[in-house]
């Protein structure tokens, strides 16, 4: 029997979109196992790892997106690769890339876990998406004691929740000034996996239609927050974003 490599997720995790589109972007073959958060360490512990995203492919496991993408490029057609072959211009891709995945994407979890957190029913819906049946039983049993994991992990407040905002809105505000020149892209005319890294991982804080996991909806959502989202989705970066996620997410091939 063939070997089809896992992908260990939260369906929610926008970590785990990222990997997600990459991986769809280039026709990769693989099968998604889904998991609720706590019990995914069931998985991910034997494997060396201990969050979501894990790859696993027949000879090797990859513990973050950052490797994955790193793998991902390795075996894509040479005109869907997500780096430059100059080093100077891959060097430029990588730090963006990096800012993204430590910044960006964190600071965007810290946000909206503190809006989101405190609707049990909503977070049900998100969580357990595409899980086993068996670990949707659980989720009344885990969740407090995940709440208190989210809260204490993610140090998630109202107070580090405005401050977040106001650090995404920075971000949005330097992405905004690098397309301030016209350019496509961040790189110019190549898609690379800057791009892809913003989009996927500000999504919390856009919620585009075409996420490949599962967000919540605007009606779900606190008013503060809907503010906060549409306030994010008209800056010229939030509309970068959003244009990119309707003409590539699902687009295999430029």
């Amino acid at each position: 029997m063939k070997f089809v490599p896992r992908l260990i997720t939260f369906r929610l995790s926008h970590y785990c979109e990222k990997v997600r589109w990459a991986m769809d972007r280039i026709n990769f073959s693989y099968i998604e196992e889904c998991h609720l958060p706590l019990l995914h360490r069931l998985k991910t512990n034997p494997l060396g790892g201990s969050s979501v995203p894990i790859l696993v492919t027949e000879t090797e496991v990859f513990k973050d997106s950052a490797d994955i993408f790193k793998y991902l490029d390795t075996v894509a057609p040479s005109h869907l690769k997500l780096y430059p072959d100059l080093p100077v211009l891959r060097h430029e891709v990588e730090k963006l890339e990096a800012r993204f995945n430590r910044k960006l994407g964190v600071l965007i979890r810290q946000w909206g876990y503190f809006y989101t957190i405190p609707n049990r029913s909503l977070i049900q819906k998100l969580w357990c998406e595409e899980v086993p049946e068996w670990e949707k039983l659980l989720f009344p049993i885990l969740f407090p004691v995940t709440r208190r994991l989210v809260y204490s992990s993610y140090n998630v407040n109202r107070e580090s929740a405005i401050a977040a905002y106001h650090k995404v809105q920075k971000i949005f505000a330097g992405v905004s000034d690098r397309l301030s020149d016209g350019r496509k892209y961040l790189m110019g005319d190549y898609f690379s996996a800057a791009d892809l890294a913003f989009a996927s991982l500000s999504a919390p804080g856009l919620l585009p239609p075409e996420y490949g996991g599962v967000l919540p909806e605007l009606n779900q959502l606190p008013d503060e927050m809907v503010e906060q989202i549409q306030t994010l989705r008209e800056t010229v970066a939030g509309k970068y974003a959003l244009r990119l996620y309707q003409e590539k997410r699902y687009k295999t091939h430029d």
